[in-house]
């Protein structure tokens, strides 16, 4: 049980496929102008992740290796496809305004990476852990970007607006999103670096009480 929260971990925080590994730049940019759209995507691309992971692991020794990708792809686009027409049928609003990004799933470099490096190699229960962790980091990142470009740029959260704020247009622009993802990933990027540097000392200090008690013990046994 600890390895699969330790993959939902690494998935949402440690790993996180936009704010650490820069993948999915495209709808991470293009659909995060409102929250809801921002959670539309994400889980609409974690289920589409769970589910291709769950195949392609269970096909893994019957995919040719000469024709893996178009065989990653021909999986992945079944699964788009029913999210597409589940969305169009009961999530129609949000189908119209995620547009053209929900068939793009399909060429996803997460989905795609994911595919290649974790579910074509490991069997279908860790490969589907792996796919709703990176498919919640997916979604986790996506919320975080468009509620500050939301907030900031029109002045709602969930299409509820904040009485007495001037919204800043510039944040639901395309330079608005360049910038939010900028200052986001430099945060992040800063906090595992003051992380791995405290880790660091905290190792360094554990090793030096242990080679002084080391060398008082050696002193002692020359003494003797």
């Amino acid at each position: 049980m600890n390895k699969y929260v330790k993959q939902l971990k690494e998935g949402i925080l440690d790993n996180n496929p936009v704010l650490v590994q820069l993948l999915g730049m495209c709808p991470t940019l293009a659909t995060t102008t409102e929250l809801k759209n921002a959670v539309g995507m994400g889980l609409a691309a974690t289920a589409v992740l769970v589910c291709s992971n769950l195949f392609i692991s269970l096909l893994r020794k019957f995919i040719p290796k000469q024709v893996r990708i178009a065989a990653y792809i021909v999986i992945i686009s079944g699964f788009v496809t029913a999210v597409e027409l589940l969305m169009r049928a009961y999530l129609y609003s949000l189908y119209q305004a995620l547009g053209l990004f929900i068939p793009l799933i399909v060429v996803n470099c997460i989905i795609l990476a994911r595919a290649e490096a974790f579910a074509s190699k490991n069997k279908p229960l860790p490969s589907m852990v792996d796919g709703l962790a990176m498919g919640l980091g997916f979604t986790f990142a996506l919320c975080l970007l468009a509620f500050v470009r939301e907030l900031l740029g029109a002045g709602t959260v969930f299409g509820y607006q904040i009485p007495g704020y001037t919204p800043m247009v510039v944040f639901i622009l395309p330079a608005g999103a360049f910038m939010t993802l900028g200052f986001l990933i430099a945060t992040v990027q800063k906090i595992r670096s003051v992380t791995a540097e405290r880790a660091k000392q905290k190792q360094t200090q554990g090793i030096k009480p242990a080679s002084a008690a080391a060398e008082a013990a050696s002193g002692e046994e020359e003494k003797a």
